[in-house]
């Protein structure tokens, strides 16, 4: 009675799990892509509320003395830029320069305080809000 496995065996199983590996692994980078896309989207939009919560208390985007509203500086794959002024304001994530989203094909987001979206830097817009 033989024990363990032959070699014929292992490169049987080594092959079958390369082949697993190669199919899986596009799908696999396409949702974590996705996810980072919809993290983005997501804090554009929260930083878009906080700044409207901040302009019905003060009636302007921008800080004041008095007045401070803290804004997150970004993710994992994407750095927030704002900029305020009185009666508006423009929100982009940018991509990180390197990492997964750095050649993504969205490019990066851009909102600001009228609701328009933009992608700059976007090869493919669509699907990507």
């Amino acid at each position: 009675m033989q024990r363990g496995l032959s070699l014929m065996e292992l490169l049987l199983v080594v092959a079958v799990t390369g082949i697993l590996a190669s199919v899986a692994y596009p799908s696999y980078s396409d949702q974590l892509r996705r996810a980072a896309r919809g993290e983005a989207v997501g804090l554009l939009h929260d930083t878009a509320q906080r700044l409207q919560s901040h302009y019905a208390r003060t009636g302007q985007y921008a800080d004041s003395e008095q007045w401070q509203t803290p804004l997150p500086e970004g993710s994992r794959f994407y750095r927030l830029r704002a900029w305020r002024e009185h009666g508006q304001y423009r929100l982009l994530a940018e991509r990180q320069p390197q990492g997964l989203m750095a050649r993504d094909r969205c490019g990066d987001y851009q909102l600001d305080q009228a609701g328009a979206r933009a992608n700059p830097g976007a090869l493919d817009e669509a699907d990507c809000w």
